[in-house]
């Protein structure tokens, strides 16, 4: 396992449609380890692998909760309901948060690191990351969608996304 390099905005990477992973191998493997590692050392809940300079469709989100770490290849939102306003920032944008709208349920479908097609629901702070995470890979940015955005320093945000 190793600590990856988090690529930070502008980097063209972050604003590119990440490619469907198609080798579950142990190269994915390796990734989503270094990707959890990099997120842990970074405080963040959750890393997409662009943000590593990986422009594949790979995230990992562990929000604290009782779901624990979970990785997710080739991720698709596939039903959204309700609407929530919160806070989030980026690993990928330093000393900036912002509120943003996002869904308050969610259902995903993607597949593990094996291949497994698997599907779950989120809501709340889990909904929230899992959106950031999948905007990343579709090369959009909090800082685009935000109803406001604010310099970490003047107001802390209570709680960010990553």
């Amino acid at each position: 396992m190793a600590i990856r390099l988090i690529v930070q905005d502008p980097d063209p990477v972050l604003r590119e449609r990440a490619a469907a992973v198609t080798k579950f191998n142990a190269n994915l493997h390796k990734l989503l380890r270094d990707m959890a590692e990099t997120m842990y050392d970074a405080d963040g809940v959750g890393l997409a692998a662009p943000q590593v300079g990986i422009s594949k469709r790979v995230i990992v989100v562990d929000v604290g909760d009782d779901h624990g770490l979970i990785e997710m290849v080739n991720p698709e939102i596939i039903e959204s309901e309700g609407e929530q306003l919160g806070p989030e920032g980026c690993l990928s944008i330093a000393k900036i948060s912002g509120d943003v709208n996002r869904a308050q349920r969610i259902k995903l479908r993607g597949q593990d690191r094996n291949g497994i097609t698997f599907e779950m629901e989120a809501t709340d702070f889990l909904a929230r990351a899992f959106q950031h995470e999948v905007d990343h890979l579709n090369g959009v940015l909090f800082t685009d969608i935000a109803v406001s955005i604010y310099d970490t320093a003047s107001r802390p945000p209570r709680n960010e996304s990553e």
